[in-house]
């Protein structure tokens, strides 16, 4: 079985999208103390090209989890291999994340966070795909609303592969 991946969302398409979101971001917080919150391994590549695109002071903190391992299906756990650097005590933070299909994964971090004080939490997320939502979470940030399809690049992979792509795309097994 070989597999192609076609393309869903160009680079083009991304790169306006991620300015307009840093050009919003940059107007909401443009007198207090930001901290984008990296979820690592998958929102990497949309980080920092986001990050480039807020026009003001800021810090960058990453947060390793996993819930979805080798496959293309969420476990339902989520686990934090790699815990923040600095404490988040009263700074105003948004969550960068690269997609939000389950909700599961964002409604554990944001129930983590207010645990740790800090001014407010956002959500920026690339991509959200309502059709898989088992919980509801607010996504303040959003890139684009896709179809359920599992989709590769810009960051996201299967089973590790295709991260570097710079496109989102769908993978067919043919």
């Amino acid at each position: 079985m070989s597999e192609r991946i076609v393309t869903m969302i160009n680079a083009e398409q991304i790169a306006a999208r991620v300015k307009e979101l840093g050009a919003e971001i940059a107007r909401e917080y443009k007198d207090r103390n930001l901290v984008l919150i990296v979820v690592l391994k998958g929102s990497f590549v949309f980080a920092a090209d986001l990050a480039r695109a807020v026009d003001i002071p800021l810090r960058v903190d990453f947060l390793g989890v996993r819930s979805y391992g080798e496959g293309t299906e969420t476990s339902g756990v989520v686990q934090i291999t790699q815990d923040l650097s600095r404490p988040i005590a009263g700074e105003d933070v948004v969550i960068v994340e690269d997609i939000v299909d389950t909700g599961l994964t964002i409604a554990h971090l944001m129930d983590l966070f207010r645990t740790r004080a800090p001014r407010s939490v956002k959500v920026c997320a690339l991509l959200h795909k309502p059709a898989r939502a088992k919980v509801a979470v607010k996504v303040d940030y959003l890139g684009f609303t896709i179809d359920d399809k599992f989709v590769v690049g810009y960051g996201l992979d299967f089973a590790e592969k295709h991260r570097n792509l710079p496109f989102i795309g769908v993978v067919e097994r043919t």
